[in-house]
């Protein structure tokens, strides 16, 4: 007989997962408009008022660079101030559960979020990246990998010193944007490395929408085998085909336990242009319709979680809500179809009955829950040729 339970095929399903929200950051960096320090500052509150525990709020680079990120110490500010701390309490989060991650790609910008730490508003968690195929690493970091492997190893030093975690993110997994294929035993390679150097965790990213489901499958399988602490593990996904969510069905078969998205399904690579001017961001863009760049929607992802049964800690109708006011924020439509549509409601919709039904049954002397003529047997059955 067939094994209907699908936790039972793959005894890795997790029972409950954590899923990290990165809007503020990733999400709103591929933007061509400056979102208001205020909005940002509301959609953090609100993710962290709906659930959310581990939340990236922005990029310690350099804001000429990237000038959508010119208020980062006025947000880390602001979830540090005693105000937020009160907030939280009334709402029975106990703040110390949260976890605050700022991007810091580069030395000068781990040095920052230690400088931001001894004033008190620094970041919980920075982090850092590198990619396997170094044409790549090299358009986001703008240097070599062995360069940027002893940069990341001094840099944990010093955030491990200040009291600092330190996320490695390994991109380039399952295909490169620029140079094509790529192995999937050149990231597990990686992910040791990370580790080797004392990273706290590991992002393991699908930054261009690359991955297949039998690939992701296989490489979290791989990671688990060799590595099988989950809770060092976080699955990052773009979405630019649609499969996202099986990328994530597929991972979840795996056992891994983290994820991130973003509202909307928003992100990408950092803007070069923002409301009225060219900006440097990391240069030319490296896909051709700006349409399919972005992150796995968190309204959909929530959706897909919970109607499998399984725990995620989310307030889903408050995120769903969220979803909506981010397409008011950024003035246009985004990915999430949940957000427009809703989660699946067991009761149904009823007020979408056409009239005069039970009354039609009851005139044909119909039972109101009967199904099929009354004169044909209770049970069907099934003819010989179609039996298994």
């Amino acid at each position: 007989m067939t094994e209907y339970d699908y936790k039972k095929i793959f005894p890795r399903m997790p029972e409950k997962v954590t899923i990290g929200d990165i809007t503020v950051r990733d999400g709103f960096q591929h933007l061509e408009q400056f979102i208001s320090t205020r909005a940002k500052i509301f959609y953090a509150e609100e993710l962290i008022f709906a659930g959310c525990r581990n939340i990236e709020v922005t990029n310690l680079g350099n804001p000429y660079l990237m000038p959508q990120f010119s208020d980062a110490e006025e947000i880390l500010a602001h979830l540090r101030s005693d105000r937020f701390k009160k907030r939280c309490d009334r709402k029975g989060i106990n703040y110390d559960d949260l976890c605050i991650t700022a991007v810091t790609i580069r030395e000068k910008s781990v040095d920052r979020a230690i400088q931001l730490k001894e004033k008190g508003i620094g970041p919980d968690r920075c982090l850092m990246m590198v990619s396997t195929e170094e044409e790549h690493h090299f358009a986001n970091s703008g240097t070599t990998l062995p360069v940027y492997w002893a940069e990341a190893e001094r840099c944990i030093k010093k955030c491990t010193d200040a009291g600092l975690k330190m996320c490695g993110t390994v991109s380039t997994i399952w295909g490169s944007p620029i140079a094509g294929a790529t192995e999937l035993k050149d990231a597990v390679e990686f992910t040791k490395r990370w580790l080797e150097i004392g990273a706290s965790d590991i992002e393991h990213a699908d930054h261009d929408g690359s991955a297949s489901s039998p690939d992701v499958y296989r490489y979290f399988s791989m990671i688990l085998d060799e590595i099988p602490d989950t809770s060092l593990h976080i699955a990052h996904f773009h979405e630019t085909k649609r499969v996202a969510a099986a990328s994530v069905l597929a991972a979840l078969q795996a056992g891994i336990t983290h994820f991130e998205a973003t509202i909307g399904g928003m992100g990408g690579q950092p803007a070069n242009f923002l409301d009225d001017c060219p900006v440097p961001g990391t240069g030319a863009y490296y896909y051709e319709d700006p349409r399919y760049v972005g992150l796995i929607c968190l309204e959909d992802l929530l959706v897909q979680i919970d109607e499998m049964g399984i725990e995620h800690g989310y307030n889903v109708d408050r995120v769903l809500w969220l979803g909506r006011q981010m397409e008011r924020t950024v003035g246009k439509r985004l990915r999430s179809e949940a957000a427009v549509n809703g989660r699946t409601l067991k009761e149904g919709h009823p007020k979408f009955a056409r009239p005069g039904l039970q009354k039609l049954k009851g005139k044909l002397g119909e039972d109101p829950k009967q199904n099929w003529p009354s004169e044909w047997d209770s049970v069907p059955v099934l003819p010989e040729r179609h039996r298994s």
